[in-house]
């Protein structure tokens, strides 16, 4: 079996009403419930990853950030549109993935970044 065939692969994206959730469901059974701001904070764009290295940007103020739009990208990724302004930044299936999996860890190194324990 191929690294590929192992990988994660989202059947699901689903939006909750007031655009502050967006749901994954991937084909291993897993579902993870993630929201606008986690997404936006952990956004793959260089504006909050940086260009490299350990030059990630602590991005605050979205608390109450919405996502506007999802827009697939090719068979890989999903370009999310937040209410901000912000739409760079492609969220692949695998970040995706990933973002569920270490959410309450990645979301904890967040808050104590940003002082927002």
């Amino acid at each position: 079996m191929s690294g590929a065939a192992k990988r994660p692969w989202p059947t699901e994206l689903r939006l909750s009403p007031d655009k502050a959730r967006l749901t994954t469901v991937f084909d291993s059974g897993e579902q993870f419930v993630l929201p606008a701001e986690y997404l936006r904070v952990e956004s793959p764009s260089a504006e909050v990853q940086g260009h490299g290295g350990d030059q990630k940007q602590i991005v605050t103020g979205k608390e109450q950030v919405r996502i506007d739009a999802l827009e697939p990208v090719g068979n890989y990724a999903v370009r999310i549109r937040f209410d901000d302004g912000h739409d760079t930044g492609l969220f692949s299936w695998d970040y995706l993935h990933e973002l569920g999996r270490e959410q309450r860890t990645k979301w904890a190194a967040y808050l104590k970044a940003a002082n927002r324990r």
